[in-house]
């Protein structure tokens, strides 16, 4: 499919190659993102491989809220003390455990044979929702539509899946009409990330959702509900954290006050606290280290298996490693071209040494560290790269990309979007800042 569309680009189709800079996009979106389109146009990617794992990371998410009680028995201690949670979160978790909701996004990428999962998100604060605008954004446009409509091209819009869910989980409280969203930060945290969160609104907004922002110290209760800015709410999307909670910037009463109502049926949290036992990158090396295998199936091992590249713990001082007993430090010396370093509650590429990129001396010392923390290795994978066309200079280039897939209740394909970074660029500056752009699904009978 790549192929077709530089083959029209450069038999001068300039209205295709000029698409994205010609969608219709919102101005809150372009307020957020508009410095992120650099990327000319979105990825095809397979349809029949990519709903596969839309379903194989459904069932990799429901074996991950297992885990608690196939390797620790349910000893909720004994699971903490092995993701290295500070001690100071360990009530907090205790006091809010409930259901996990089934609502995450991972990062992926493909290596020309099958999509890896490098880690995965999972609980109300996510990134990404919104960028669902550029497919449709493209698809407003009669060049790109042509080109879609011609060669069975199809999306998911995650916003309007999103919106799909609220409605159902919602429903008690509302009977069936649209929910009134509560978008609900720690006290002082909104102005932070308010371009991205009025983008989200702005998506939102065109799934028929009113979303209402707001931080955790603003809401109030009256008549058995809660009310933000004189409105009564339906769902809260929670953005406050377990960190919030432990340093005060979400204040305990107001936290409490949510999660009573929550569980009275009078509000829907989305999603519980319960989902920061679940984010840690040490889960990844649960279900990956060769010493855990006897709690899961044949079955779920092949899952485990085709999903994630080898990943493990380096507080583990020794670990079996394609069927040997190794010292785990000794052989991330030696396999430095191969490995990257991952801090396991860090997000946004922060902390990450990659090895193939380091100095022999750096990467020692950061395994050194890494052992003291209880830091994840994870056995690097070779993204297949794709072309793309410059509308100013004409010029192929190739590039590399990370896919952002997001879960949600039902196992299906619930929409993507992706950031991209030239080839032989820094895997942690590229993709930490690369431009993103859409994923459009190339169905078999078009190929």
């Amino acid at each position: 499919m790549t192929e077709r569309y530089l083959g029209e680009v450069s038999a001068g189709n300039r209205a295709l190659l000029e698409a994205k800079e010609a969608a219709p996009f919102g101005p809150a979106f372009l307020a957020a993102h508009g410095g992120d389109l650099t990327l000319p146009r979105p990825l095809f990617v397979d349809a029949e491989p990519t709903r596969a794992l839309a379903a194989d990371l459904h069932a990799l998410y429901e074996l991950v809220f297992q885990l608690p009680a196939r390797l620790f028995e349910g000893d909720f201690d004994a699971y903490l003390k092995e993701l290295g949670l500070e001690p100071a979160k360990h009530a907090v978790l205790r006091r809010y455990r409930a259901t996990p909701l089934l609502y995450g996004r991972a990062d992926v990428y493909h290596d020309g044979d099958s999509y890896k999962a490098l880690e995965f998100n999972v609980g109300s604060s996510l990134g990404g929702i919104d960028r669902s605008a550029v497919e449709a954004g493209l698809m407003r446009v009669p060049a790109f539509r042509d080109f879609a409509e011609r060669h069975g091209l199809s999306y998911v819009n995650a916003a309007g899946r999103l919106a799909e869910e609220w409605r159902k989980a919602a429903a008690p409280i509302t009977g069936g009409a649209d929910p009134v969203v509560a978008f609900l930060e720690c006290d002082g945290g909104l102005e932070v990330y308010l371009p991205m969160v009025e983008s989200l609104r702005e998506a939102m907004a065109g799934q028929g959702i009113e979303m209402l922002l707001g931080e955790i110290g603003q809401v109030t209760e009256r008549d058995g509900r809660l009310w933000l800015h004189g409105r009564r709410i339906d769902l809260v999307l929670r953005y406050y954290t377990e960190n919030e909670i432990v340093s005060g910037e979400a204040p305990m009463e107001a936290v409490e006050r949510v999660e009573r109502l929550h569980e009275e049926g009078r509000v829907v949290l989305w999603a519980t606290l319960d989902s920061a036992l679940y984010h840690s990158k040490g889960c990844l090396a649960m279900l990956s280290d060769e010493r855990w295998r006897a709690a899961f199936t044949a079955e779920e091992i092949a899952l485990v298996d085709r999903v994630l590249p080898l990943t493990r713990t380096l507080s583990t001082s020794h670990s079996v490693i394609e069927g040997e007993q190794v010292d785990l430090v000794d052989y991330c010396r030696e396999h430095r071209d191969e490995l990257i370093l991952k801090p396991r509650a860090n997000f946004s590429s922060t902390g990450i040494v990659v090895g193939w990129e380091s100095g022999e001396r750096d990467w020692h010392e950061a395994l050194d560290d890494g052992r003291t923390t209880g830091a994840i290795v994870q056995r690097r994978v070779r993204p297949k790269p794709f072309e793309v066309m410059d509308p100013e200079t004409n010029q192929v280039s190739r590039w590399v990309g990370v896919l952002g897939p997001f879960v949600m209740p039902g196992g299906r394909y619930s929409g993507c979007y992706a950031r991209a970074m030239p080839e032989g660029a820094s895997i942690v500056r590229g993709l930490g800042a690369g431009p993103s752009t859409g994923v459009f699904l190339v169905e078999g009978a078009a190929l």
